[in-house]
């Protein structure tokens, strides 16, 4: 609404910090402020009820040790966490790390013999929340470690950036993987190769 009407782009984070008061001064028609006070009301409103469920999952879910160590891994906060280890179930039910990339739509569905393709339509297999996972885990990674966003634009810069992120969670997944099968923290250096 303020990019369509103000001309001008406003982060999310200033968003969420605008009060009501603030609207009036922004907008020249009444019609407007009543509007933007009205979405402010709705995301205050939505932002309360969605602490309160993600509150009310936290004491009737608690991670398992072999997931705790998930938590170490950058952009892997509780919600994610959580939904990894509900949708993964047993970690050793997937023999190599490919299957579970592959589990986690991570990969690309190939079929091929002897090097030529025989098809495609293989896309949907595997698991969508935890493809949804490893994306949101890979945007917040490319946020706060400098490492993941060093691969990121790497990737961005030979591809696009849908490919990159894939990319990105590709790589969170598989070694997510390890960590929880080995029940070991996050090692930064291991995963991007830090000298």
């Amino acid at each position: 609404m303020i990019t369509r009407n103000l001309g001008t782009k406003i982060s999310v984070r200033e968003i969420k910090r605008l009060t009501e008061s603030d609207t009036e001064g922004m907008f020249g028609y009444p019609q407007l402020v009543l509007s933007a006070k009205s979405n402010i009301a709705v995301i205050r409103f939505l932002t309360e009820r969605i602490k309160d469920i993600e509150k009310e999952i936290m004491s009737q879910v608690k991670l398992r040790k072999e997931f705790k160590s998930l938590l170490t891994i950058p952009g892997i906060g509780d919600i994610l966490g959580l939904t990894i280890m509900l949708e993964v179930g047993d970690i050793n039910r997937f023999p190599k790390v490919g299957d579970y990339s592959s589990y986690c739509r991570c990969v690309k569905a190939e079929r091929l013999s002897n090097g030529k393709s025989k098809g495609e339509g293989n896309r949907k297999n595997g698991n969508k929340y935890l493809s949804w996972a490893y994306v949101e885990a890979a945007h917040f990674a490319i946020r706060y470690c400098p490492e993941a966003q060093r691969f990121y634009q790497r990737k961005m810069a030979k591809k696009n950036g849908i490919v990159a992120i894939k990319a990105l969670s590709n790589k969170i997944a598989r070694a997510s993987y390890y960590v929880m099968r080995d029940q070991v923290p996050f090692d930064e250096a291991k995963l991007f190769r830090v000298q």
